[in-house]
């Protein structure tokens, strides 16, 4: 594995281009920085240093930089005179898409953010969206503090909250039920704070908020919501999981042009293994290299090894292999760069602990099944959606 190729940025580029998008649309100050810094847990500095400007009112953070799985659009200036949201729709088509509408709770006018979305609707009325009402602290009694447990998941909410919170949240729920869609609505009541300011959790809602937009989206951002850091499983291993996914999406990408795969899916691979390396605070040497490898098994090798030597000359035959070869070829790079992404996290797992890695083999078969699976899904998604698979 080269140290020196600097690769990244072809890399994040493919992985980049298949990245669903969320589309988070609101006024100024409505807490939308705030919904993107806990669901990627990143820092102000991270987002702040991440964002980067795509059309001319709106901006995009990846997530993650080195190979992004997730795209948060966030819309800038709403409500100024003239804005015309037609360049952000249009960021957004050919991708598997969810709008995210964010409103300060106790903010009744929301006529600029409703014509907004109203104008996506009429082109897209299948696009899900959820609202998040924000700030519901500012709806709280001298004093008080969160409800807990959270209750909002049923309505009518609790008499236990307070009458002008609740009154609030009920008429804002009225005004979007215009924008409904085909796809219907869901509204999440949320609290994201900082340390110290008094109101705890400081992530109040989160759980309740990646599930209502895992239960709205396609299929493609539920998969990427699903490996945001503190989604449910195992929290130490989210952060490996976001970059493994985004690694294997464009090895698939790679390798779907003829030829190009031999050079560029390898490439990414050791782009991946160095990265997760990292995020482990180890480094790969010959000797980590070759127990991994000795791990994996030679049966594992040659079959991976073989397999993909056939894929490149499959993708060579004239129609079939740019069509069906070609999207076989890229399904099976994604799988078997996911796969060797998991292999490879169990393995710096157990030898960061001084544990035994006895069963890296069995964990890259079981994963290859599951992410020849979800690869499948993925194609599907994204072609409904009109883009890429």
């Amino acid at each position: 594995m080269s140290q020196s190729a600097d690769v990244s940025a072809p890399i994040a580029d493919k992985a980049r281009q298949f990245a669903p998008v969320v589309w988070l649309v609101g006024k100024v100050q409505s807490g939308k920085t705030s919904i993107i810094r806990a669901l990627t847990q990143a820092t102000d500095a991270e987002i702040g240093a991440g964002f980067r400007a795509c059309t001319r009112t709106a901006r995009v953070f990846d997530f993650p930089d080195e190979a992004p799985i997730i795209r948060f659009l966030d819309t800038r200036g709403l409500g100024e005179a003239g804005y015309d949201p037609a360049a952000d729709i249009a960021f957004c088509e050919g991708r598997a898409h969810l709008m995210l509408a964010v409103v300060k709770a106790l903010d009744s006018e929301q006529h600029a953010l409703l014509d907004v979305i109203g104008q996506a609707r009429q082109r897209y009325p299948d696009w899900p969206l959820v609202v998040a009402q924000t700030s519901i602290h500012e709806g709280y009694a001298a004093g008080t503090g969160h409800t807990l447990p959270y209750p909002f998941t049923a309505f009518p909410y609790s008499d236990a909250l307070p009458e002008p919170l609740i009154k609030s949240l009920t008429h804002q729920q009225m005004q979007f039920k215009k924008v409904a869609g085909k796809s219907g609505l869901s509204f999440v009541p949320i609290d994201f704070t900082q340390p110290g300011d008094g109101f705890e959790p400081i992530d109040y809602g989160r759980e309740a908020l990646v599930s209502a937009l895992m239960a709205a989206a396609p299929v493609a951002v539920a998969l990427a919501l699903a490996e945001l850091p503190g989604a449910p499983g195992k929290a130490d291993a989210r952060k490996a999981n976001a970059h493994i996914l985004g690694f294997a999406v464009a090895a698939g990408a790679s390798d779907a042009v003829p030829v190009a795969g031999v050079v560029a899916v390898p490439m990414v691979q050791a782009a991946m293994l160095r990265q997760l390396a990292k995020l482990h605070g180890m480094q790969w040497d010959r000797r980590t290299y070759a127990e991994f490898l000795g791990a994996l098994g030679a049966s594992t090798l040659v079959r991976t090894a073989s397999t993909f030597g056939i894929r490149q000359l499959v993708k060579l035959i004239p129609g079939y292999g740019q069509t069906v070869g070609a999207a076989a070829a890229a399904a099976a790079s994604f799988a078997t760069t996911y796969a060797v992404g998991k292999a490879a996290t169990y393995f710096l797992e157990r030898r960061r602990r001084g544990e035994s890695a006895d069963e890296v083999a069995a964990v890259y078969r079981e994963t290859l099944q599951n992410a020849f699976r979800l690869a499948k899904k993925r194609e599907t998604d994204m072609g409904n959606a009109g883009g890429a698979p």
